[in-house]
């Protein structure tokens, strides 16, 4: 059971605040001045307090400065309940570290949204997404479903794109964000001799180009559609205020966009210095999660060509390793369609 504190000297508001909370199901504590919040606050932890601004003893600011300045207290959601609406007073609180502001007299349902915002916005920053695409496109749909964009429209249409057909083009500038509802696709580079390099598969539920519309640069690859699809397109100025309209969010996307340009160099270097055989293995295992994340059994679907292209060899090299690789019971090949037998092998394969 979440919990909430609530800090008023006024007991009416105090306890029909609290009567409130309890009635929505949340664990409620209360205190009657500012010194005895920050004392409730460091004791019990709540998971949001909803605190008055004019107070004896301590105001709200006093309080909210005490528990930012406290490990222990920093992060918990604060939302100032207050009848002052001068601008200079939410400026003020807000940049002292408020989530949020409610002004008297209030609404139940005012009341409701705004802890149940704050209690999203926590789970979101403090999820532990992983570093890399998945987890990008989590954090991405988290921060939309917990409410944390106040402007981000639900109308966009869907549009069906053909195989092959060219979503985007290396060298352009960036409008949109593109959404991956159904299908596949892939991002790819050219090389000088004209050789075409995959750097990245996307699948159901992945969004595409993102990178370049954060750096506000040229697309430096350009994204085909593997099988027919179905797209959304979400227009960069959207994406720029889901992103940048909250400071929390910024720095929680930038952190793990980090750590999967980190992975990126990774897969480069593995590229570079493993052995063939060694990159058939983790393209496999990688393609596997990428296409089949909910279907482990079920065959890898992709061109001898476009998995050429993702490992960086020559077509006649990926068939004779993986010819080798069925022969020593790794994977199986059925009409085109390869079939991991051990994964675990392939992901601890020795050279």
């Amino acid at each position: 059971m979440k919990s909430v504190l609530v800090i008023d000297d006024n007991q009416d508001i105090r306890e029909n605040t609290a009567e409130i909370l309890e009635l929505a199901g949340y664990k409620t504590f209360t205190a009657e001045n500012g010194k005895k919040g920050v004392e409730t606050a460091q004791r019990e932890k709540p998971d949001v307090i909803v605190c008055d601004i004019m107070m004896p003893e301590l105001d709200g600011y006093g309080v909210l400065h005490l528990l930012r300045k406290n490990s222990e207290t920093q992060h918990i959601p604060f939302v100032f309940l207050t009848a002052k609406t001068e601008r200079s007073d939410f400026r003020k609180g807000m940049e002292m570290g408020a989530d949020d502001y409610i002004t008297k007299p209030f609404e139940d349902i005012e009341l409701l949204n705004a802890i149940e915002i704050r209690l999203k916005k926590a789970e979101v920053l403090n999820n532990k997404y992983a570093s890399s695409k998945q987890g990008i496109n989590e954090f991405i749909k988290d921060v939309k479903n917990a409410g944390l964009v106040n402007h981000l429209s639900e109308q966009y249409n869907t549009d069906n794109y053909a195989k092959k057909q060219v979503l985007y083009q290396e060298g352009k500038r960036p409008r949109v964000l593109f959404y991956l509802v159904k299908g596949k696709v892939k991002a790819v580079k050219s090389h000088e001799d004209g050789k075409e390099y995959i750097t990245d598969l996307f699948t159901d539920g992945d969004f595409i180009g993102y990178t370049a519309l954060i750096e506000d640069k040229n697309y430096d690859d350009s994204a085909i559609i593997l099988e027919e699809a179905e797209i959304l397109q979400l227009p960069r100025e959207d994406f720029m205020q889901m992103i940048y309209g909250n400071m929390d969010v910024a720095a929680k996307f930038i952190q793990i966009i980090t750590q999967n340009v980190k992975e990126k160099e990774d897969r480069l270097l593995s590229l570079a210095y493993s052995s063939l055989r060694k990159r058939v293995a983790k393209a496999l295992v990688d393609i596997q999660s990428k296409f089949n994340a909910e279907s482990p059994t079920k065959p890898i679907e992709i061109s001898r060509e476009d998995f050429a292209h993702y490992v960086g060899t020559a077509t006649e090299s990926l068939i004779r390793t993986l010819s080798d690789f069925k022969a020593e019971k790794l994977i199986e090949i059925k009409e085109g369609k390869i079939s991991i037998v051990n994964l675990e092998k392939l992901k601890n394969l020795l050279y």
